[in-house]
């Protein structure tokens, strides 16, 4: 080491303490907040690119930290619909574009068949109704204490016996029956 270095070393160095002890009270005396006050912010911001400050932002980083759900909660719907002229926004359909797109055979015709359907269902729901009250009145003014059976004996005979319909009538024990039919 050389006798210059020797000296400038720890010159430099209780230099260096001195500035920094120096900052350190002026700091303590200045009131930051009134210097703060004095600058022009709207000249400091006139002087900003802001073209190269936002060419600096990544946005696809920024907007995977927004929460979408959270600005949709915010947003006042009725208000956004009350701005939107539903007229003007109807007007720019062209309606003779959108029914020569639409097969209306192929609607009426699946609109009228499920209405259709529903009501064949409605009358055979019915007609089973009907076909149980009467039965029920046959079987009374008979007196018969066994319900009848629930098909004709010759769809009965090839298959399993189906289950009878609910009777509100206790059920008649095998030995009051009559010969040849079988209690269920």
């Amino acid at each position: 080491m050389t006798a210059s270095r020797r000296i400038t070393d720890p010159v430099e160095a209780m230099a260096q303490r001195v500035a920094e002890r120096v900052v350190d009270l002026v700091l303590d005396v200045v009131d930051l907040n009134a210097i703060i006050q004095r600058v022009d912010l709207n000249g400091l911001m006139a002087q900003v690119d802001m073209n190269a400050l936002l060419a600096r932002v990544d946005v696809t980083a920024l907007i995977e930290q927004v929460d979408l759900n959270e600005v949709l909660a915010r947003i006042d719907t009725g208000a956004l619909l009350d701005r939107i002229d539903i007229n003007a926004l109807l007007s720019r359909i062209d309606m003779d574009a959108l029914v020569e797109q639409t097969d209306l055979g192929a609607v009426i015709a699946r609109s009228s068949g499920g209405a259709a359907t529903e009501a064949l269902d409605a009358a055979r729901s019915e007609a089973v109704g009907l076909d149980q009250f009467i039965d029920r009145w046959v079987q009374r003014a008979l007196r018969r204490k066994q319900p009848a059976p629930v098909a004709p004996r010759a769809l009965l005979d090839g298959a399993a016996t189906p289950p009878a319909p609910p009777s509100h009538e206790p059920p008649v024990p095998p030995s009051e029956a009559p010969a040849g039919e079988a209690t269920k």
